[in-house]
């Protein structure tokens, strides 16, 4: 019983995994005047954002892939990634 649990987890991870929109094709497509909304159709939803003086920084990823976009009136300011496949 133990080791059906531990496959059904496993099986999940993967394809939690391989349904990621946090990919290198989906991040080249992204690019300067693109609305918030846009990039989250690309990515998915930020993982964190922090709004300051108008400026909206938004991270995605897991510490190892990271991706941060900067929003200036909900439009891409400037971006980039590390470690994205």
């Amino acid at each position: 019983m133990k080791r059906m649990k531990w496959l059904v987890l496993l099986l999940v991870l993967f394809l939690w995994g391989c349904n990621s929109k946090l990919t290198q094709e989906n991040y080249n497509q992204i690019s300067m005047g693109m609305s918030y909304d846009q990039v989250v159709g690309l990515i998915g939803k930020p993982d964190k954002c922090d709004d300051v003086m108008g400026i909206r920084s938004c991270h995605w990823g897991d510490g190892k892939t990271v991706v941060s976009i900067s929003f200036a009136g909900d439009k891409v300011l400037l971006f980039s990634a590390e470690n994205l496949h």
